[in-house]
């Protein structure tokens, strides 16, 4: 008769127990899913930011080429704007 009462109680635990640890597992791993789709994105968002930042670069450098050669600027001038562009 005990043994019936403790596997009544015992048996109910422990399915309580493996089921709070299943659903922490999938929540865990849904979690590592999300995060790593949410890297891919992050991944594509900074490719596409630093060739729209070299295209940026490469614009500002030859206006200020254009400047240079159109005489608005000097030779000492060009290159401290060059280098100001590029430290940045």
């Amino acid at each position: 008769m005990e043994k019936i009462i403790f596997f009544g109680l015992v048996i109910p635990i422990f399915i309580f127990v493996l089921y709070l640890g299943g659903k922490a597992i999938m929540t865990g791993f849904g979690a590592k899913s999300k995060n790593k789709s949410n890297s891919e994105i992050n991944t594509n968002e900074e490719t596409e930011n630093s060739s729209n930042d070299s295209k940026n670069l490469t614009s500002e450098l030859n206006k200020l080429n254009e400047l240079l050669k159109s005489g608005a600027l000097t030779q000492e001038e060009f290159e401290k704007a060059k280098k100001k562009i590029l430290d940045n």
